[in-house]
């Protein structure tokens, strides 16, 4: 394998990390009711390498109590939000990254327990494009 082979996987690696969004709110663990709204904030750090937002995802599911929570990859159950991704500074600088928040309605009949809430991010990276496609989740508690 040539040593410019070697450099540019890393290279790519990181590129890809640089776009990847995180939850910064809620915090995993929360509790919320059904029926009640919930803001998520999603943020993208910023990054030298350019990328185009296509879509994101928020859902939640509900955990068994015996066989935990199911992977998004099979399942992301209740759709609460789909649609555009336009993260941005806040005005004032406070210190965040780039970020969008979302205010979604728990399910009225969501199942009480833990809930798996997941950002599945669909975007474009680079001059080329190449496709970048992730899932973030945390688990939140469905009071009754």
């Amino acid at each position: 394998m040539k040593f410019s082979t070697l450099l540019a996987l890393p290279l790519f690696a990181a590129s890809a990390l640089a776009q990847s969004i995180q939850i910064g709110a809620p915090a995993a663990g929360t509790s919320v009711s059904p029926g009640s709204s919930l803001v998520v904030e999603v943020d993208r750090p910023n990054s030298l390498t350019g990328s185009q937002e296509v879509a994101i995802v928020i859902a939640l599911d509900s955990c068994s109590s015996s066989g935990g929570c199911r992977p998004p990859s099979d399942v992301l159950g209740n759709i609460l939000y789909s649609g555009g991704f336009n993260p941005e500074y806040s005005t004032p600088a406070d210190g965040k990254p780039p970020h969008q928040n979302f205010t979604v309605q728990i399910p009225s009949g969501a199942q009480s327990g833990t809930n798996l809430l997941t950002v599945t991010h669909f975007s474009l990276v680079g001059a080329g494009p190449y496709p970048l496609f992730e899932y973030r989740n945390i688990t939140l508690n469905i009071a009754a």
